[in-house]
C-alpha cells in the first residue's frame, strides 16, 4: 500500500464527506443511536432459520420436514412456491458471513434442522449434518461473530410426525432432549448461547388451533379447512409439551455440560404488545388477559411453576397440569428471555367471540378481540405483511412489561424487523431504497436503548430479522424481511439494501 500525499487524502476526506452527505439525505446514516446508546457488551446481530435460508432438502442425507410436507401441499403457500433452494445458505454461508462482518455484526442467530442431524428424528446421526454445522460455526468464528444457536425453529422431522403426531404426543419430550443432547456434544465447546425453541405460541396457535402453518392440523368450520386436529384442546397439549421438553434440555445441560461448556439456554418467545383499547376497566383488564394468554402462557411456568390464574379460569380442564415432579423441573429452567416483537395492537374485551369460536378457540378463550385501528384510524403505518404495524413505542413498553412481571430477567430481542412487498414492478434500484426499513429500526432501537437507559430493563442483545429476504412461511417470496436483497431471479444474488449502510453507521459509531 502506497503513502499517500496530502492532497490525496484531502480528495479522500472531500470524498468521505460527500458520501456522507449523500448517506444523510437518503436516510442511511444513524442518527441520534450510536453503540454507546448502549450498554457496554451489548451484542448486534441478524437472524434467521434453517427452512427459511438453506435449501438444499435433499442433501447430504437431511430427512423431510413437516414444513417439506406442508409447503408441497396445494394451497397452503400464498404464492404456491416452496423452500426447496430457499436463499441456497447451505452452499453460501461463507459469503453470507462476510456480509455480516461487513457491517460489523458481532452475533448471528440461526437453527439447526433437527432433520440434518436425526434424518428419522431419533436414531442415527447423520455425521454430514454435524460437519455442516460445525463448518458454518467456525466460519462464524473465524470473522469474529458469535453462533447463537436455535435448536427448533418449527421443522419438526416427518418421521415423528408420522411416527406419533409429533408435539402432541409426550414422547416428543424425550426424542427432543436426545436431540438437543446431540449438539451439546457436538457444538457446545463453541456455541456459548442455546435457544432451544423458536416461537412456541405462534407453533401452537398455527400450527395446531388455525391450521395455517405446519403440520396445519385445527377443527375449523368442521374440518372444511383442515382434515383432522382439535383447535380446542391441541395447542394446550403442544404447549405443554414444548414447555417440558425445553425444561428436559435444560436439565441435561446444566447437569453434565455447562461446566465445562458454559453456556446458556433461552427460548424466543413471539410478543405482541397489546394497548387498551379505551381507558375502561373491562378493556384495561382485557389488554392485560391477552398478554398472559400470549407470553405468560410460555413464560409463566418458568418463572412460577405454573400456567397464569387466568387461563387456569378461561380453560379450565383443557389446559394440562404439571405434576410437583414437572413443576420443579420446569421452574428456573430459563436462563434469558428471547423476545420476538414486531407489532403492538389495540385490545378490548370480547366474551362473545362467536367468530373466534369458529375459527380460533385459542383467541375465544382468552375473552379478547386485538385490532390495528381504533375509531378508524390506524395504530400506525402499515409494513407490507397485513399484521405487521409500525409501533415502537410498544418495544419500550414491552421490556418494561417483561421486568415487572419476571423480575427484571436477562432479555435478548431475538427478531424484530419489517417487510417490504416482492413486486415486480419496483426497479433493484428502488428496491435497495428501504427509507421505511431504516425508520423502523431506528425507533424500534431507540425505545429499546430508552427502557435499558432510563427504566433499567436488563436488554443484552438485538437481532434485526432479517439478513436477507428469504421464505416467508406461508407467505412464500411475497415478503422481503432483509437488509440485503435477494434477486430470486438472478442465481439469488445478494444486493446491500440502503439499511445495510445504516447498520454498518450505527455499528462502527462509539
Amino acid at each position: 500500500m502506497g503513502i499517500k500525499r496530502p492532497a490525496q487524502c484531502a480528495c479522500a476526506a472531500a470524498a468521505t464527506v460527500a458520501l456522507l452527505l449523500l448517506l444523510h439525505l437518503q436516510g442511511c446514516v444513524a442518527q441520534g443511536l450510536t453503540r454507546g446508546s448502549f450498554p457496554e457488551g451489548f451484542v448486534f446481530g441478524t437472524a434467521s432459520a434453517a427452512y427459511q435460508y438453506e435449501g438444499a432438502v435433499k442433501a447430504d442425507g437431511r430427512g423431510q420436514t413437516i414444513w417439506d410436507k406442508f409447503a408441497h401441499t396445494f394451497g397452503k403457500i400464498s404464492d404456491f412456491s416452496n423452500a426447496d433452494v430457499a436463499v441456497d445458505q447451505y452452499h453460501r454461508f461463507e459469503e453470507d458471513i462476510q456480509l455480516m462482518a461487513d457491517m460489523g455484526m458481532d452475533a448471528y442467530r440461526f437453527s439447526i434442522a433437527w432433520a440434518r442431524i436425526l434424518p428419522n428424528g431419533v436414531g442415527q446421526v447423520n455425521q454430514a449434518g454435524i460437519d455442516h454445522y460445525n463448518k458454518l460455526i467456525n466460519a462464524l468464528l473465524a470473522k469474529g461473530i458469535q453462533p447463537y444457536v436455535t435448536l427448533y425453529h418449527w421443522d419438526l422431522p416427518q418421521a415423528l410426525e408420522d411416527k406419533y403426531i409429533g408435539w402432541l404426543d409426550r414422547q416428543i419430550v424425550n426424542d427432543f432432549a436426545a436431540y438437543a443432547e446431540t449438539c451439546f456434544k457436538a457444538f457446545g465447546d463453541r456455541v456459548k448461547h442455546w435457544i432451544t425453541v423458536n416461537e412456541p405460541h405462534t407453533m401452537a396457535v398455527q400450527g395446531y388451533d388455525a391450521g395455517l402453518q405446519a403440520p396445519g392440523r385445527c377443527s375449523v368450520l368442521f374440518h372444511l379447512y383442515c382434515t383432522q386436529g382439535n383447535s380446542g384442546t391441541e395447542p394446550y397439549i403442544v404447549a405443554h409439551n414444548i414447555i417440558l421438553a425445553h425444561a428436559a434440555a435444560s436439565s441435561i445441560y446444566r447437569n453434565k455440560y455447562k461446566a465445562s461448556q458454559n453456556g446458556v439456554l433461552g427460548m424466543a418467545f413471539d410478543v405482541m404488545w397489546f394497548e387498551p383499547m379505551t381507558n375502561a376497566t373491562i378493556d384495561v383488564e382485557a389488554a392485560k388477559r391477552g398478554q398472559e394468554f400470549q407470553l405468560g402462557w410460555f413464560a409463566d411456568p418458568f418463572f412460577f411453576g405454573d400456567y397464569p390464574a387466568t387461563m387456569r379460569r378461561r380453560v379450565g380442564e383443557r389446559l394440562p397440569r404439571f405434576t410437583p415432579q414437572e413443576s420443579a423441573l420446569v421452574k428456573g429452567a430459563l436462563d434469558f428471555v428471547g423476545i420476538n416483537h414486531y407489532t403492538t395492537y389495540y385490545t378490548r374485551h370480547n366474551d362473545t367471540n362467536i367468530i373466534g369460536r369458529l375459527f380460533n378457540d385459542t383467541l375465544a378463550d382468552t375473552g379478547t378481540v386485538s385490532l390495528p385501528f381504533r375509531n378508524g384510524k390506524a395504530i400506525g403505518d402499515r409494513a407490507n405483511s397485513i399484521w405487521l404495524y409500525i409501533v415502537p413505542r410498544g418495544m419500550r413498553s414491552l421490556m418494561n412489561y417483561v421486568k415487572d412481571r419476571y423480575n427484571s430477567p436477562p432479555v435478548y430481542i431475538t427478531e424484530n424487523g419489517m417487510d417490504d412487498s416482492n413486486s415486480p414492478f419496483i426497479s433493484l434500484k428502488d428496491a435497495l431504497k428501504d427509507a421505511k426499513r431504516i425508520k423502523y429500526h431506528n425507533d424500534y432501537l431507540t425505545n429499546l436503548a430508552a427502557s435499558i437507559k432510563e427504566d433499567g430493563c436488563d436488554v443484552r442483545g438485538y437481532f434485526a430479522w432479517s439478513l436477507l429476504d428469504n421464505w416467508e412461511w406461508a407467505a412464500g417470496y411475497t415478503s422481503r424481511f432483509g437488509l440485503y436483497f435477494v434477486d430470486y431471479n438472478d442465481n439469488l444474488k445478494r444486493y446491500p439494501k440502503n439499511s445495510v449502510q445504516w447498520f454498518k453507521s450505527l455499528l462502527s459509531s462509539s
